[in-house]
């Protein structure tokens, strides 16, 4: 990528910055750090990287960071430990433990995750708080203050935070459950952390409310990197895209992190829902049945008679876009969709290949590479909302050996 320093120059103009006191050399160190810089100060990219014209092609070119081959170290021998926030069901944690590490704490909030957890791990460190009481209590109390942390991992939800153009840092994100991950991290200060969220954070706010968050992280002393994966990359028979911000600590950082390189082996619903145990499931509607048997496998609402397609869709139907999640039946040849957390909302069904009716939630289970010694505890609603709220083990596990890797390094 080609950076256009006479114009950046021009930029920095614009913003009253003097260009002689200023490190040009540092700021295009990285194009991580040039990108970051540009949205911090509202410079339009596209000027300054004269080979791209959208911050989303900017964006992908950043997501082409080295890339390692997981083959190499999954034979690491060494035993890390971590403490995970906002475990839900534990599709995170399940696949770190995979990848070798030693879960010290687990905080959630929802009783029937930590029921779930609990009942699949008697000996884990459940910890069922709301995670503003842990941080404000300190999370040390909860685990072995002697016991140094190897990596913070959990995925908060996506937040806008208040700007008003204060730039205060940690102040802007107060009334956030960010905020408290933050905490938690300067509690800890851990040797990495990781923090999973959906694709849409990139673009949340225009870009300003990622870029809050790395400002934040590099503040408490990380070098800061970030990749979305798609978990179908990672042996998850899903299409599930999301981002996973990586913190190094700046006195251990031995070089970038080198997120998981993809799989060349890409399974498909027929190649996870072979022999699935049996287990409870919704089931749709007649009226809506009577809709979803016109369907064919791999088709949606424009599958449908043009009448029942307005019947059906109601407004939805003058909408644009493509809404493809409407009355959609999977196909047994494709990955699924992004599980939700519900299976049989309007907009985002994902119907059975073969039968109509939402998939159960054994195999909602197998979507999401849970193992099925992995039990959920709770009401049906509940299930669904575990498993569809969780990291696909298969992907986390993935990351995880990354980690390890990365963690090995420092020993070394």
């Amino acid at each position: 990528m080609k950076i256009d320093i006479i114009q950046l120059k021009e930029e920095l103009k614009k913003l009253n910055i003097d260009i002689d006191k200023y490190e040009l050399n540092e700021i295009c160190e990285s194009e991580n750090k040039l990108i970051s810089f540009c949205i911090k100060n509202k410079i339009d990219i596209s000027k300054i990287f004269i080979e791209y014209d959208s911050f989303n092609k900017v964006i992908d070119y950043v997501n082409k960071e080295t890339l390692i081959d997981t083959k190499e170290i999954s034979n690491i021998k060494n035993n890390f430990n971590s403490v995970e926030l906002f475990a839900g069901a534990g599709g995170l944690l399940l696949g770190f433990e995979k990848a070798g590490f030693t879960t010290l704490g687990a905080v959630e909030i929802d009783k029937h995750s930590c029921n779930t957890l609990k009942f699949n791990s008697p000996n884990l460190n459940v910890i069922n708080k709301d995670i503003e009481e842990v941080a404000l209590t300190g999370i040390k109390s909860y685990l072995n203050n002697n016991i140094d942390v190897d990596i913070l991992t959990g995925g908060f939800p996506c937040q806008s935070f208040s700007y008003a153009g204060k730039k205060l840092g940690m102040l802007d994100t107060r009334g956030t459950l960010f905020y408290w991950y933050a905490q938690i991290l300067n509690q800890l200060r851990p040797k990495m952390f990781i923090a999973e969220n959906v694709r849409g954070l990139v673009s949340h706010e225009q870009g300003k409310t990622l870029q809050t968050m790395i400002n934040i992280f590099e503040e408490e002393g990380y070098n800061v990197s970030y990749k979305i994966l798609n978990a179908n990359d990672y042996n998850v028979a899903q299409k599930r895209q999301r981002i996973f911000i990586v913190g190094i600590r700046n006195d251990l950082y031995t070089g970038p992190f080198e997120f998981p390189k993809p799989l060349d082996y890409k399974p498909v619903l027929k190649d996870v829902l072979r022999q699935v145990p049996k287990s409870e499931g919704k089931q749709y509607p007649d009226k809506k049945k009577n809709v979803l048997d016109l369907v064919p496998p791999g088709g949606c609402w424009r599958n449908l008679p043009i009448e029942i397609q307005k019947d059906y869709m109601k407004k939805s139907f003058y909408l644009g876009g493509g809404k493809t999640g409407m009355a959609r039946r999977l196909s047994w040849d494709e990955p699924s969709l992004t599980l939700t957390t519900s299976p049989d909302m309007k907009q985002t069904e994902r119907c059975h290949p073969d039968e109509t009716r939402p998939f159960t939630t054994r195999e909602y289970a197998r979507i999401q590479s849970f193992p099925d010694s992995w039990e959920f505890i709770g009401p049906i609603t509940s299930i669904y909302k575990q498993i569809g709220n969780a990291v696909p083990v298969n992907l986390a596990y993935y990351v995880g050996l990354a980690v390890k890797h990365y963690l090995e390094t420092m020993d070394i």
